[in-house]
């Protein structure tokens, strides 16, 4: 099989293009029944995955599960609000690379704004205010990409191999270093995550302990 890393690198910035978050204007502002939620979630997000023809977006088990672990709260009447859409657009992103109790303990605080009035910090306003960097985030992203692509082909330059191999090698290389970067990222998340989950329970301590000496 024969490797072009040009032509891979050009296709991966290219999926970068595909990634169209979902705009809160975009969104029903109608309740919906489960069937017409996740149709919803995959004709918007299905282009997003690796295999479209096969991924599943948002399934009914997935929704119940979520439900179970207190992550969405239940339905109104059988019918989902925009705000349980919204926890929905979340959870989808960060179940990617984060444990179901990382997303419980991130998603917290956007459960008691559920269902605010709009005067207040409702999740469509949290929503549109986390989102409001992708624009700017995307071309200084591509750049590093261009950069992370740029030094790999560099690597196994002394070495006595075949073109063929060589690529591969190259390849090897670019993965290596996305790889790290994403496990650096990640480690900084859990890291930042396992720092309220301390404080919560040292909070809940001192109420306790405080309680305790009331009586």
């Amino acid at each position: 099989m024969t490797i072009d890393n040009d032509d891979l690198m050009n296709s991966i910035l290219g999926t970068l293009g595909r990634i169209d978050l979902i705009s809160s204007k975009e969104m029903p502002n109608i309740d919906l029944y489960m069937d017409q939620l996740t149709t919803f979630m995959d004709e918007r997000l299905k282009r997003t995955t690796r295999h479209p023809e096969s991924d599943k977006i948002l399934t009914k088990t997935m929704i119940n599960n979520y439900a179970k672990n207190d992550l969405l709260p239940p339905p109104v009447r059988k019918k989902y609000s925009k705000d349980h859409l919204i926890l929905l657009i979340f959870i989808y992103y960060f179940k990617s690379f984060l444990s179901i109790n990382d997303i419980q303990t991130l998603i917290e605080p956007l459960k008691t704004r559920f269902h605010v009035s709009d005067d207040e910090l409702n999740l469509t306003k949290i929503y549109d205010e986390a989102f409001s960097i992708h624009d700017d985030e995307l071309e200084p992203l591509i750049a590093d990409l261009k950069e992370k692509y740029a030094r790999s082909l560099k690597t196994f330059d002394e070495y006595d191999l075949d073109e063929e191999e060589k690529k591969r090698m190259q390849l090897f290389s670019f993965i290596t270093e996305l790889s790290y970067d994403v496990y650096i990222k990640k480690l900084l998340i859990e890291k930042m995550l396992d720092n309220i989950q301390e404080d919560a329970a040292k909070q809940k301590a001192k109420e306790k302990q405080d309680k305790k000496n009331k009586k």
